[in-house]
């Protein structure tokens, strides 16, 4: 299934001659100012109103990823139209299209990204929304037609969240990966609720309203996601994209580097501005510290993988226990680990099955094999697998670091830790994906992890032992 382009011949022109001639009149009149003092930028924030506004300002940035070698593009931009919170909202679709032509969404980096953070699919949300649409075309022009996209629409997050998809993002970066932040800046005017410098629409309105950007891009220069937060707080500035662009500042972290390049606003070319929005276009680079790194690569991940299926399918059929010969076996899954495998229901994602060992008790491999018998037969939860489920089960399975006591609650890190909790007689276990799934803050992890193991939902705040462990997690 493709998203097709909602805004063509509206919001930027409707036929790719059109684009490309409008393209080839902002290059003649970009000037030397194009040059930027950061090198190879990886990382564009973009305004996202129609050409006739923010075209310009937007190429200004883009033209300088020209024949770059990106793989992939993320796109991290606003809701305008859904209310959307503690969620990143990704499309189901396998491609997005524009006159230029298609450009496939990488699905595989979203599955990946959704076992680190909290990710849901709705094409809906997608074709309803201007900000992510608007920038395909601007990367065609730039990047051609050799990269897919990974767009991500948000609303509103709170801190144990926001952490937990700056995290998810950060490890799933790398020198392949281009990050787009979709965003205007501040929308001045009774309508929008905005209005300190008054209503005159004078030049010094402007110039009041550019200083707010300004003070916002001296936050964003300094990589400081806690000031630039405040500063949106504390002053009300209707910048649309904040959330995206505090995001993309938490998984960048303070090595980025900013510059600014361009900034107009929609009421420059009549001297209005009793109305006006604001768009500002940004470059930036940073040497991204993820890729997704773990001990297994991936030619063993697909080894357990399989042996998880074959072996489940072994029992279900009633064909035994498979039998490996160790020399098959890569050295990785020798290695003594922990292991759980957790059956899904393809169609509906519902779990049908989860079962598991924390201890690095016997090989990897040895661990896989079992659990993905025990998820399948004899999780108490469910009735077994049958056969004729087979082909709707998706195995996941999460290879585990050792656990280690930690002080207090507070020093889990959502997203990144598994978590156990101990009080008395009581025990009960979640593993790092099992949050970000269901867009948990710390809080409510720990009431539903108090009841899993039988107590109170608020257990936790007392008398409670924790240990965490991290987790390399893959699934089919």
């Amino acid at each position: 299934m493709t998203i097709e382009s909602t805004l063509a011949g509206t919001w930027y022109p409707g036929t790719e001659r059109e684009i490309r001639s409008l393209a080839a009149e902002w290059e003649l009149s970009v000037d030397a100012d194009g040059a930027t003092a950061v090198a190879n930028p990886n990382i564009l924030i973009l305004p996202h109103a129609g050409w006739a506004y923010s075209g310009l300002t937007a190429w200004r940035a883009v033209r300088l990823v020209r024949g770059a070698k990106f793989d992939r593009v993320v796109v991290l931009a606003p809701s305008h139209r859904a209310w959307i919170e503690n969620r990143l909202v990704a499309p189901d679709a396998s491609a997005v299209s524009t006159p230029l032509g298609e450009i496939p969404v990488d699905r595989e980096w979203i599955d990946r990204l959704a076992l680190l953070a909290p990710v849901v699919r709705n094409d809906k949300v997608h074709r309803a929304e201007h900000s992510a649409q608007i920038e395909y075309p601007l990367l065609q022009l730039a990047l051609g037609d050799g990269f897919s996209v990974v767009p991500l629409v948000m609303g509103s997050f709170g801190a144990d969240q926001m952490a937990m998809c700056a995290r998810a993002i950060m490890k799933l970066m790398d020198d392949r990966t281009l990050l787009v932040v979709s965003s205007d800046f501040t929308h001045y005017g009774e309508d929008f609720g905005y209005t300190p410098y008054g209503k005159t629409g004078s030049e010094d309105v402007r110039s009041n309203v550019a200083s707010v950007d300004y003070e916002a891009f001296s936050h964003i220069s300094k990589c400081d996601a806690d000031a630039f937060a405040a500063f949106i707080g504390k002053t009300g500035a209707t910048i649309c994209g904040h959330v995206p662009i505090e995001l993309a500042l938490r998984a960048a972290g303070k090595n980025a580097s900013f510059t600014r390049i361009a900034y107009a606003t929609s009421g420059d070319e009549e001297g209005d501005f009793s109305r006006f929005v604001c768009y500002m276009a940004v470059v930036g680079r940073v040497e991204w510290s993820g890729g997704e790194k773990g001990v297994l690569d991936s030619a063993t991940r697909n080894f357990l993988l399989r042996v998880a299926r074959e072996s489940l399918e072994h029992a279900v059929r009633g064909d035994g226990r498979l039998k490996l010969p160790r020399a098959d076996v890569p050295s990785a899954a020798l290695a003594k680990m922990g292991a759980f495998v957790t059956l899904n229901d393809r169609t509906t994602g519902a779990l049908r099955g989860c079962i598991g060992e924390i201890m690095p008790m016997r090989p990897l491999v040895d661990a896989v094999v079992a659990r993905a018998v025990d998820s399948a037969l004899h999780d108490p939860r469910f009735m077994p697998v049958t056969e004729r489920e087979l082909g709707n089960i998706r195995v996941e399975v999460s290879a585990l670091t050792p656990p280690k006591p930690v002080a207090s609650w507070r020093d889990i890190v959502l997203g990144r830790d598994g978590m156990t909790l101990e009080k008395g007689n009581a025990f009960a276990v979640f593993l790092p994906q099992v949050a970000p799934e269901q867009g948990w803050d710390l809080a409510n992890t720990l009431s539903f992890l108090s009841q899993k193991a039988g107590l109170s939902a608020d257990a936790w705040r007392e008398g409670a032992k924790f240990e965490t462990f991290q987790a390399e997690v893959f699934h089919e």
